[in-house]
C-alpha cells in the first residue's frame, strides 16, 4: 500500500518525546510521503527542518486562520522566502475559521486572500482550512481559482461538487468518526 498523508503537524511539540520513533516507522506502515502543514511561519521553518532529516516529508508554508490576527506585516515576504526551499510544495494551511474566531474575520479574509494570490503567483497549490465559513471560503476560491486541497472538509455535498469543479481535492479526517458526525456528505 502507498499512502500520502496530505496533512500532518509532526513539528508539534506533542511529538517531542517520540517524533523520531513515529516518523521512522511510517515507511513500514505504507506511508510514502507526508505533507507537514504549517500553521504559522515558525511551524513552516520547523517543518522544513524535518524535511531535511526525512526525505519523504514535504512542507507547506502559510498562516492558519487562527494565527491571522498575529501575522506580521511582511508575512507574504516571509512565506516567499520559505518557498525558496525545494521541499516547500504548497501554501497553507490557510483559510477561514468562524467557529472559534481566534482572529478577527476581516483579518482572516485579508490573510487568506493574500495567500491565494501568492499561490497563483508562485504556481503552488493551497491547503485550505474551512470551519463554519463555507460561503466566504467558496467565494474566494471561486474568485481566484487556485488548485489545492480542502483539508478536513465539513461542508455540504453541493459545495463539494463546486470544489471538485474547481479542481480541488477534498480531505476527510478523524471528524468523520465523531458521534455528532451524522451526515458527513
Amino acid at each position: 500500500m502507498n499512502i500520502f498523508d496530505s496533512h500532518a503537524h509532526y513539528e508539534d511539540r506533542r511529538f517531542d518525546k517520540d517524533r523520531d520513533t513515529v516518523l521512522s516507522s511510517l515507511r513500514e506502515k505504507g506511508v510514502r510521503f507526508v505533507l507537514n502543514a504549517a500553521s504559522d511561519l515558525e511551524s513552516a521553518a520547523a517543518g522544513i527542518a524535518l524535511s531535511e532529516k526525512y526525505d519523504f516529508i514535504y512542507v507547506s508554508a502559510g498562516i492558519h486562520p487562527h494565527e491571522a490576527g498575529d501575522a506580521p506585516d511582511d508575512f507574504i515576504d516571509q512565506i516567499v522566502a520559505l518557498t525558496s526551499h525545494e521541499k516547500v510544495v504548497a501554501i497553507g494551511e490557510t483559510g477561514l475559521d468562524y467557529h472559534y474566531d481566534f482572529s478577527p474575520r476581516d483579518e482572516q479574509k485579508r490573510v487568506f486572500e493574500a495567500q491565494l494570490k501568492l499561490a497563483l503567483e508562485l504556481g503552488l497549490p493551497v491547503v485550505v482550512h474551512d470551519r463554519e465559513a463555507h460561503a466566504d471560503t467558496l467565494e474566494l476560491l471561486t474568485r481566484y481559482k487556485p488548485r489545492g486541497i480542502m483539508h478536513c472538509y465539513s461542508g455540504s455535498a453541493e459545495m463539494a461538487r463546486q470544489l471538485l469543479k474547481l479542481g480541488f481535492y477534498i480531505g476527510f479526517t478523524g471528524v468523520v468518526t465523531f458521534k455528532n458526525a451524522r451526515k458527513v456528505m
